[in-house]
């Protein structure tokens, strides 16, 4: 059984993201794994001062809501990242909580691809919404979370559902039903 870490990056509690993670929640839930969620929205993640104190085995200098979730990523195996589709990427909360996540990477004496650093080994899961689909909609977001999260980090890609259709900003904020039951399919199949 895994223990999961759902971040849904989004600012508005029960809208499209909320209700995509939720069916996710609910088939991992049934398949017996451990699920914590952590809402965003309602969180101060400052970005990364590159300071470079937990190079030297000093926590993160910020005083934020990182500070909480630092255990619950130690904690997890499993992390699946839930974002709204901004400016044709990943939100700027994902982001600056990817960021902070540099306070958790060690050294690395044989370092892969010239990097200096490694970082905890996790699985990966990306849920996405958007109001647009287009085949290219989520094609920038697909790209930063491969590099990002999959090159850079070393985690390994679960997989994706990404739910374009779920209209926008001043419209009725609906996910499609396909998208629900895939995430939850999903989930259940872990």
């Amino acid at each position: 059984m895994r223990n999961i870490l759902v971040v849904v990056a989004s600012s508005h509690k029960n809208a499209n993201t909320d209700t995509l993670s939720d069916s996710f929640i609910r088939g991992a839930e049934q398949a017996g794994h451990k699920v914590r969620k952590v809402f965003l929205g309602g969180k101060t993640i400052n970005g990364c001062l590159g300071c470079n104190a937990c190079r030297f085995g000093k926590p993160c200098v910020q005083k934020d809501a990182m500070n909480e979730l630092y255990p619950l990523f130690d904690w997890c195996d499993t992390i699946v990242m839930a974002s709204p589709l901004y400016f044709w990427t990943l939100s700027a909360r994902l982001k600056a909580f990817l960021e902070r996540l540099y306070a958790t990477s060690m050294p690395d004496d044989h370092p892969q691809k010239g990097r200096y650093e490694r970082y905890p080994e996790k699985d990966c899961v990306l849920l996405m919404t958007a109001a647009d689909d287009f085949f290219w909609t989520f094609e920038q977001a697909v790209s930063y979370y491969r590099f990002n999260c999959v090159r850079y980090l070393g985690w390994r890609d679960l997989g994706m559902v990404l739910a374009g259709g779920c209209g926008g900003c001043g419209t009725a904020r609906r996910v499609p039903q396909v998208y629900l039951d895939e995430a939850y399919r999903f989930g259940r199949n872990l």
